[in-house]
């Protein structure tokens, strides 16, 4: 991108980088210097390059950290697709500290859009939240798939696994005043068009 003098250089942040950050919600202005996973630390350092560049070589940056992204062309490693999976074929679904666990999910029309916006305004070197604004409580989500499904979930209850966080929610005050960003997709509407496409996508999974 330095080379070739690129104009606008957007890029991928997570909300992994906030870590075990106990303000809710989780704002950019946080301090993100103790992450607990390695993928956390990556995202960080992807961050603090990203910074370096635009001050040393006038790269125009910005920093996208979102939140569980999930909808239709989802990757299969996601909890959205995993637990879609266990609950059509009856296999057990693991649910991690015991279901008391909650995520800012965010569809993926509201994360394009935001995309969309950070390319139009161009800003020199940012950092945005890109979530829902909205914390669901994961054993709500898999309520809201069986419903979907037409199938009851096998539930299996394991304690908190090592690198993971209790509860993510994003502040996106910036990204609505910088960015124009609002999110308009509610967790039930995009649920419903997530299993429409994982149905038609997996029939051989029936």
């Amino acid at each position: 991108c330095k080379a070739y003098e690129v104009e606008n250089f957007i890029y991928a942040s997570s909300s992994s980088v906030y870590g075990g950050n106990t303000n809710y919600p989780f704002s950019i202005s946080d301090r993100v210097d103790n992450p607990i996973s390695l993928y956390a630390a990556t995202k960080r350092s992807n961050e603090l390059i990203a910074h370096s560049y635009s001050h040393l070589f006038n790269l125009h940056t910005t920093g996208l950290r979102f939140f569980t992204a999930y909808g239709p062309w989802g990757r299969p490693d996601m909890a959205m697709y995993i637990f879609s999976e266990c609950i059509l074929k009856g296999l057990p679904l693991k649910v991690f500290n015991n279901g008391k666990m909650n995520r800012d999910f965010t569809y993926i029309d509201d994360i394009i859009n935001g995309i969309r916006l950070s390319i139009d305004k161009n800003y020199q070197c940012r950092i945005f939240n890109l979530g829902n604004n909205r914390s669901e409580d994961i054993l709500n989500i898999i309520a809201l798939l069986e419903y979907n499904l037409g199938k009851k979930a096998i539930l299996e209850f394991l304690p908190m696994q090592p690198g993971d966080v209790k509860q993510t929610l994003a502040d996106i005050d910036d990204s609505i005043e910088f960015l124009n960003y609002n999110p308009e997709i509610s967790i039930e509407k995009g649920i419903k068009s997530f299993i429409n496409w994982f149905t038609e996508y997996n029939k051989n999974l029936k």
